[in-house]
């Protein structure tokens, strides 16, 4: 090789520069995972009153708490001004920024939970609920914004690359922080007497994980160096505020940013009261109702990167995302209706949820580049985790007041039960919505030419 060629070689082009970097900014995204869903085993010990050795909170309650993950992104639109921010200065800044504020938000999570603030109230809510949700939304920020510089992160280190792959793997490990949560979460707090205990543990795994982005930076730098000594290589244009009518004009654009909230809030809030679902319908023990719903993401773990490298090699995104979304709908309909009410029944529902899973992120996150140009794509991103974060806030918060006021039954001991059949409708109606999507994204891919059904390598 000459002095020429090695200067014009990039430094994403080394197999092993590009997927080292993966693997650490994945790292980084997976601990943050672990503390957004390490609350939701735990639900029936927050709503056990305090007499019972539970903290006394309501299903409302806890709803809020869930939904406020995502309410300084939705009401003060930072996660839209974060896109904004990423493109304009960059993935070092706004990822270190963006780790640093999930550290934080974590830290204010833990003091809630490990304290008690006797009958103080604020906006309604006792205070620990209050100040429990006020750090999950100063965590879900730093997360969301975190998301979308990991994602162009991988767009920008594997585009001509295994793109839908290193997108699916990079999900995986990010489910394994999931998994871990719902499996490890409520015996973590019954080993240690404290609910706490674990959102601890979430907060130590943060700290490697900022670091980890800060190791990532220095590689940042070394590609940025390498594309601009290669002669190949041009700058590219810097963004500018009128670019966003690029964005907001597609149509393709629109269709995954809808196909996206409507999937996501069928998973994630469901996510959030799974494991009660599992205690009241399914009748399974406490102490292993967590482990049913972390089927979930184990599955997603080795079912996403074959789906990624399958539209790498074969394409068909559209399709990919029509069927995860029928499969969505499917498992929905099974968990509303009042048949098989036991536990391994529910364990293969599960199993199908979590190929429906693995489907549409395989697919549908690797198909924003071909749609969004790469200087747009980090506020393309933000828009969409938006939009998603609409339905993450309000969905919870929804269901929740659905099984509160709506879905429960005092039975003349006082003890309550619970039917799920109605907030499991509601997750069916996203589902058939997002199949509709789905089928107008196909549609119009085969208007427009995004390249949709095609593969991403030659």
């Amino acid at each position: 090789m000459t002095v020429t060629q090695k200067i014009q070689t990039k430094l994403n082009d080394s197999p092993v520069a590009r997927w080292g970097a993966m693997l650490i900014v994945s790292f980084t995204m997976m601990c943050g995972y672990f503390i957004t869903d390490v609350m939701a085993p735990l639900e029936e010990i927050l709503t056990q009153t305090v007499a019972e050795g539970g903290l006394g909170w309501t299903s409302n309650e806890y709803g809020f708490f869930s939904g406020a993950y995502g309410f300084i992104n939705v009401f003060l639109l930072m996660l839209f001004f974060g896109g904004i921010i990423l493109d304009k200065c960059g993935i070092r800044f706004t990822g270190t920024a963006s780790s640093a504020l999930m550290l934080v938000g974590t830290i204010i999570k833990w003091y809630a939970i490990d304290n008690t603030f006797g009958d103080a109230v604020i906006f309604g809510y006792p205070m620990q609920v209050a100040v429990a949700a006020l750090g999950f939304a100063i965590f879900g920020l730093g997360a969301e914004i975190t998301g979308i510089t990991v994602t162009k992160v991988i767009a920008k280190w594997f585009t001509g690359h295994e793109l839908a792959l290193a997108m699916g793997l990079q999900v995986a490990m990010a489910r394994i922080g999931t998994a871990a949560a719902l499996a490890c979460s409520l015996p973590i707090a019954n080993a240690v007497g404290k609910p706490s205990a674990p959102i601890l543990l979430g907060a130590a795994l943060l700290c490697v994980g900022f670091i980890s982005y800060l190791v990532y930076c220095v590689m940042d730098r070394k590609l940025d160096a390498s594309l601009a000594t290669g002669t190949d290589s041009e700058p590219e244009e810097g963004f500018r505020f009128a670019d966003l009518k690029v964005i907001f004009t597609n149509t393709g654009f629109w269709l995954i940013a809808i196909l996206c909230v409507l999937f996501y809030s069928g998973v994630f809030p469901f996510l959030k009261f799974a494991t009660k679902l599992m205690i009241h319908k399914y009748e399974v023990e406490p102490e292993l109702a967590g482990l049913i719903p972390a089927m979930l993401p184990f599955g997603t773990i080795l079912l996403t990167p074959i789906f990624g490298r399958l539209y790498d090699r074969v394409g068909k995104g559209a399709t990919l995302m029509i069927i995860g979304s029928a499969m969505l709908t499917l498992v929905h309909i099974l968990f509303a209706l009042p048949v098989l009410n036991v536990w391994w029944f529910a364990i293969i529902i599960m199993i199908i949820l979590g190929v429906a899973f693995s489907l549409v992120p395989s697919a549908m996150w690797p198909s924003v580049p071909k749609i969004i140009p790469m200087k747009q794509l980090g506020s393309a991103y933000a828009i969409i985790f938006y939009i998603q974060n609409i339905g993450l806030s309000m969905v919870p918060i929804f269901i929740g007041s659905v099984i509160q006021d709506y879905s429960t039954i005092t039975a003349a001991d006082g003890t309550i039960t619970y039917d799920y059949t109605i907030p499991m409708a509601i997750f069916t109606l996203f589902g058939f919505v997002a199949i509709a999507t789905a089928l107008l994204l196909k549609q119009a891919d085969a208007k427009h030419g995004y390249g949709l059904e095609k593969k991403n390598m030659e």
